[in-house]
């Protein structure tokens, strides 16, 4: 028990120390990007990622980019949610479901920092965008979204253990080149996605302490009976 107990603790002090550092970090480039211009940093990045430009490689970021659009989003999370109530993984749907809250989140601080998107004389624009900059709403939605899948599809035990690293795989590919995606289109600076990402981790680990405790206690309820 006293080792458990140790365990759980040290689990919680971990927690607390990840979350703190991932605050603390999303408030600090948020004061970057306030200050700074971006010459500083972002500019240089968006030059290198879009030197490599074809009408291939257009296609494909276009599409991974695709299905961050409100629409679409909104979409894939109502057939994954309905996939798990199908097969009655219903704490799984309610985790997904969730995940549409940080489009609000995301959509807060926009209108709170104001940053201004990429403009065409500074970077090629691919792609026509809405809203404020900062932080990237497609990596926001792709970290949550795809995080949550990643949790989801570790914790579940009836998965075999090579189809979860090839999902796994499929998921963290979406997160990195949607993150990709959004500055090869100029429709992000690097900060932007950096800013997106990080948020994502603080709701992932929010949303993904509440599900997986969830599902430890009904575990342990059922070992009592």
């Amino acid at each position: 028990m006293k080792f458990i107990h140790f365990r759980q603790t040290h689990k919680k002090l971990l927690f607390y120390s990840l979350f703190a550092v991932l605050l603390a970090s999303f408030i600090l480039l948020s004061g970057f990007v306030l200050l700074k211009s971006p010459e500083y940093l972002d500019l240089h990045i968006s030059k290198e990622i879009q030197e490599k430009h074809s009408e291939n490689l257009n296609t494909l970021m276009i599409g991974i980019s695709w299905f961050g659009r409100t629409p679409i989003s909104i979409v894939m999370v109502i057939l994954t949610s309905l996939f798990f109530l199908s097969f009655r993984l219903k704490k799984e749907a309610l985790f997904i479901a969730a995940t549409l809250l940080s489009g609000i989140l995301g959509l807060l601080f926009k209108i709170v920092i104001n940053r201004p998107r990429p403009s065409k004389d500074l970077v090629i624009l691919l792609e026509e965008t809405k809203y404020q900059s900062f932080p990237s709403g497609h990596v926001l939605f792709y970290t949550v979204f795809f995080g949550s899948l990643i949790i989801i599809i570790l914790h579940l035990k009836n998965i075999k253990f090579s189809l979860k690293i090839f999902l796994a795989a499929v998921c963290f590919s979406m997160i990195f080149l949607g993150a990709v995606s959004r500055v090869y289109l100029g429709a992000h600076w690097f900060t932007d996605v950096l800013g997106g990402f990080i948020l994502g981790i603080i709701c992932l680990l929010i949303m993904g302490y509440f599900y997986l405790k969830n599902n430890r206690e009904a575990s342990e309820d059922i070992l009592l009976k």
